[in-house]
């Protein structure tokens, strides 16, 4: 078959029945998908396809006005992990309309575009500028459900998750409560679905932070890894909040937890299939698991008092990860605790001086917020919304998810059409 062939037959396959090959997809992973219509046609098959049980996990909004309502809605508001739009107009003009939206579209947000022009050299420009799908209407539910699977569930594919790993540089420091603060924000924040792992089994404290006492956890997927897949995944996940799930820890003593290198990758790998941002609370121990799960996490939180022992501890971290990951960026600092009253410190621009790190944030000694907020089993943005501290803690789900400001050398799907175009003329 001729490439022209192919691409005709392939921009033509809407003409499969409703249910034509379903069965055969598997659940679409928890992720964000906003539609923007310009017909009834297209929409409503679109919020089926939100009905569908391989959708479940999925959060899908259909709203009206096509790429010019998608342009000025993300002005204001964060990209998803997936965007479908509609546009009746003709090639050209639907290339040019784009080049707006790729001024306001996230890196990572992929798009998918259902146009009424079967036209061969339209789809080859949008899929060469980065778009990840273009179908042409009218369109079925089955149709929707195909296109989303295809991107998101392809097992050879790299995960849809991103991983955050969060480590002390000493007990004590803060980083769990760090990390289940964050990942909250992000789930809040974002609309956008987060998995907490809890790996520190024997004395793991998100279940007591989060007020969730699950009857299984993560030591049922680490001691049966035969039986790891996404369905028994989603069994073993504690609903902490709307978009907010966690894996357990026991906290218990009833066996010691001695673990080789790859005992939670199986684990890891299948929440990244399941969930687009999964936070990582790393108990402080060295270990081949610990140190492995550090070395393949997207990104490395380290928590510290500004004491010596922590900037010690601190600086041989980060020369480690550096060793492990180098060709990554390097780890992210958290100062917390900062300014306990009569306690020796060290300043911040000291301790991140032999670092070669610039803190996130320098968060404040706040006990009463903070125990509070332990002994309610609450989030401190439950209990204080307007407290210093929250606003940090949102600051740095925002900088941790890339929505606080986007590298310049990454580009969004759609930025090629710009430069493209703008040659053109």
């Amino acid at each position: 078959m001729t490439d022209l062939a192919y691409e005709t037959d392939h921009m033509d396959m809407m003409s499969m029945p409703e249910d034509a090959g379903l069965h055969q997809l598997r659940p679409v992973p928890r992720i964000s998908i906003q539609a923007f219509c310009e017909t009834e046609a297209v929409a409503n098959p679109i919020e089926r396809a939100g009905e569908d049980r391989r959708m479940a996990k999925t959060h899908l909004k259909v709203h009206m006005g096509g790429v010019a309502g998608a342009v000025e809605f993300y002005r204001q508001a964060a990209t998803p992990n997936l965007i479908i739009l509609e546009s009746r107009a003709e090639p050209k003009e639907l290339l040019a309309s784009l080049s707006e939206l790729a001024e306001v579209c996230d890196p990572t947000s992929k798009v998918v575009i259902v146009g009424h022009y079967n036209d061969v050299w339209l789809y080859r420009e949008l899929i060469r500028s980065g778009i990840s799908e273009y179908v042409v209407a009218p369109i079925s539910m089955a149709d929707i459900v195909s296109v989303i699977a295809t991107i998101f569930v392809d097992p050879d594919a790299e995960p849809v998750g991103r991983s955050i790993a969060f480590i002390g540089a000493k007990g004590g420091v803060g980083s769990s409560t760090i990390a289940h603060n964050i990942a909250w924000s992000m789930s809040s924040l974002f609309e956008s679905e987060v998995v907490v792992a809890d790996l520190d089994l024997p004395f793991g404290t998100a279940n007591i932070n989060f007020d969730q006492d699950p009857a299984q956890g993560i030591a049922e997927a680490v001691f049966s890894p035969e039986r790891i897949d996404e369905v028994y995944l989603d069994r073993l996940l504690a609903q902490c909040a709307e978009r907010l799930s966690l894996l357990a820890a026991p906290s218990t003593l009833d066996r010691p937890y001695d673990f080789d290198a790859e005992a939670f990758a199986q684990i890891i790998d299948i929440a990244q299939r399941s969930a687009p941002l999964v936070v990582l609370d790393v108990p402080h121990v060295w270990t081949s698991w610990s140190r492995t799960t550090l070395a393949r996490a997207d990104d490395v939180v380290i928590t510290a008092t500004p004491e010596l022992a922590n900037l010690r501890n601190t600086k041989n971290l980060v020369d480690m990860m550096k060793k492990l990951r180098p060709n990554d960026a390097p780890p992210k600092l958290i100062i917390n605790q900062a300014g306990v009253p009569k306690r020796p410190e060290i300043s911040a621009e000291d301790f991140a001086e032999p670092l070669g790190i610039t803190p996130l944030a320098i968060i404040p000694f706040e006990p009463q917020l903070f125990g509070n907020a332990s002994n309610n089993g609450r989030m401190l943005g439950e209990m204080d919304r307007n407290s210093p501290v929250v606003g940090q803690i949102d600051d740095l789900a925002h900088i941790l998810t890339g929505r606080r400001e986007i590298n310049p050398q990454k580009k969004s799907p759609l930025a090629g059409l710009l430069g493209r175009l703008n040659r053109k003329t």
